[in-house]
């Protein structure tokens, strides 16, 4: 935590682990491209389309 005068900054890091998944390449390229159009991580894409149909399946 880093304290500059009277205003504490804190860094959130969320906890991750590292897993490895089997994916047609088809799927990946697809991926990959909306990622890259999109200007994020293809990580960061496969983790928020993870949590979009999570929250559907309820």
């Amino acid at each position: 935590m880093l304290d500059e005068g009277n205003e504490k900054f804190k860094i959130d890091r969320p906890e991750m682990i590292n897993k490895t998944f089997r994916l047609p390449l088809e799927l990946v390229e697809r991926l990959q491209e909306i990622a890259q159009n999109n200007g994020i991580s293809l990580n960061m894409l496969v983790k928020q389309c993870c949590e979009y149909s999570i929250k559907q399946l309820k």
